[in-house]
């Protein structure tokens, strides 16, 4: 009975998941705040549906009842998050919280399937990390001066990244962490951010070739320390980063086609100067030849999402677990072999959805600074998904990316749900500008009224006294 109300509960949570999907596009073309509403409203009430089903299935399997009692906590905090914004953020993005809270709980259901141990560290640290970012947005709004300082964000990452890179502890062959005791944390998660409004606060002030050259010394050393301490993923999160808002900025494609060429010189050049790069590139091109060392990893990744197919194997009746490092940067193959290919279409379908929605909140900000930063966020966050899905699905070569939301990570974690929460602020800063626009159209339409209907104490009226005025000084 248990495996058929397994198999059953896969094709739930795909249906749901696809309505959701859906909800999420179609918001786009209703412009209908009472629309708008509607559709957010089933959205919430389809991401409970899909985090209920899947934690009564792993009840079931498992007979464990602190599976429950987790459950419900995620569904207190998750419903917090919902409400805060609601009631302290009225005008914010509900696609953006709603899109959040979606894939926080996506996570939440395969780490438990994977680990509840780690499933349970996560939500401490999402806990934490939510309670830190909600006041984000209110900082963004009224904290004006974050754009005089350039150069304290340049010194700020540089730094942190060298210190990594000195006396950082290996992870996998690369230096990604400094440890405090059983505590570790991964700085180049949140010198992305620093980065970002860098670039920002100096090619948004002026694009001169002078002041392209400084952003450009200072995004090159930002990048050779990471391929230094040989986190490749990093890097190259880095380089499309700036290059984007530097096209962007300047709006000169030479500026595009140089750094281009540029980087590709020196992928060719890593390749050999690297065997780290040599050992990825090896592992990519054929991972069959290598199958029990280099290749291992991806090859395990190809045969989880082949054997999952569109509709998955059902939660606890896969073997993801095989797969080395499948909590952090292959999570997705296992959300691909249990849950379905349907299922991860979805969700990246959900994660482009809030890529869209960051670029389109940074086109319409007047603003050039806030418009560089909403950009450059959305950029790293749209990138990063694209390192992580190609990189298990043998699309490019592995990059050691982690799925931004769903897979396991502090660091990971803290720093997507500022990005987001900083994304939320230029929302709401868009939003003043909007409202501000609106009351003054209104002032010069209640002036127009009252000018046609009150012909003397109109602006005519004021005009026919410069003359007067004019004429008592010839008078005198």
């Amino acid at each position: 009975m248990v495996n058929v109300i397994v198999e059953l509960s896969k094709y739930l949570m795909i249906i749901l998941i696809a309505m959701y999907t859906y909800q999420s596009y179609t918001v786009f073309r209703h412009e209908v705040p009472a629309r708008q509403k509607n559709i957010f409203r089933k959205q919430n009430t389809l991401m409970f549906l899909i985090h209920l089903t899947a934690y009564l299935v792993m009840y079931l399997k498992t007979n464990n009842l602190q599976i429950l009692f987790f459950y419900a906590e995620q569904v207190i905090l998750l419903a917090a998050i919902l409400a805060f914004y609601h009631v302290a953020y009225p005008k914010a993005s509900r696609l953006v919280v709603n899109n959040m809270c979606m894939l926080l709980s996506i996570g939440f259901i395969i780490l438990t399937r994977l680990s509840f141990d780690k499933s349970k560290r996560q939500f401490m640290i999402v806990a934490g990390s939510a309670a830190i970012s909600l006041l984000v947005p209110f900082l963004v709004r009224k904290m004006k001066f974050l754009r005089n300082l350039t150069w304290l964000y340049a010194a700020a990452g540089i730094g942190l990244l060298g210190v990594v890179a000195v006396a950082g502890s290996r992870v996998y062959g690369a230096k990604l962490n400094i440890s405090f005791g059983q505590f570790s944390v991964q700085p180049s998660e949140f010198v992305k951010i620093t980065f970002v409004f860098f670039v920002a606060a100096l090619l948004g002030r002026s694009t001169e070739f002078k002041d392209i050259v400084k952003a450009t010394a200072v995004a090159v050393a930002h990048v050779l320390i990471l391929v230094l301490s040989k986190d490749l993923g990093g890097a190259l999160i880095y380089f499309v980063v700036y290059l984007i808002m530097l096209y962007v900025a300047s709006r000169k494609p030479l500026y595009l086609m140089g750094g281009l060429a540029g980087g590709s010189i020196a992928a060719v050049a890593g390749y050999f100067l690297f065997g780290h790069v040599r050992t990825r590139v090896l592992a990519w091109s054929n991972p069959w030849d290598v199958i029990e060392k280099e290749g291992y990893q991806i090859t395990q990744s190809l045969f989880a999402i082949g054997t999952g197919g569109w509709f998955g194997m059902g939660l606890f009746q896969g073997s993801p677990d095989k797969i080395p490092v499948v909590d952090q940067d292959f999570i997705f193959s296992a959300i691909s072999e249990e849950l379905g290919g349907i299922f991860a279409l979805c969700l990246i379908l959900i994660c482009v959805s809030c890529f869209l929605m960051f670029i389109n909140i940074a086109m319409q900000i007047k603003d050039d600074f806030y418009k560089l930063v909403a950009l450059g966020l959305g950029t790293v966050y749209g990138f990063q998904v694209f390192l992580t899905i190609g990189g298990v699905t043998k699309f490019i070569p592995s990059t050691g990316v982690t799925l931004p939301l769903v897979s396991y990570g502090g660091s990971s974690m803290l720093s997507t749900l500022i990005m987001f929460a900083i994304i939320q602020g230029m929302y709401l800063l868009r939003e003043d500008e909007d409202g501000k626009a609106n009351v003054q159209v209104q002032k010069q339409k209640s002036r127009k009224r009252t000018g046609n209907s009150e012909p003397g104490s109109s602006g005519r009226g004021r005009r026919d006294d410069k003359p007067a005025k004019a004429g008592r000084k010839k008078e005198k």
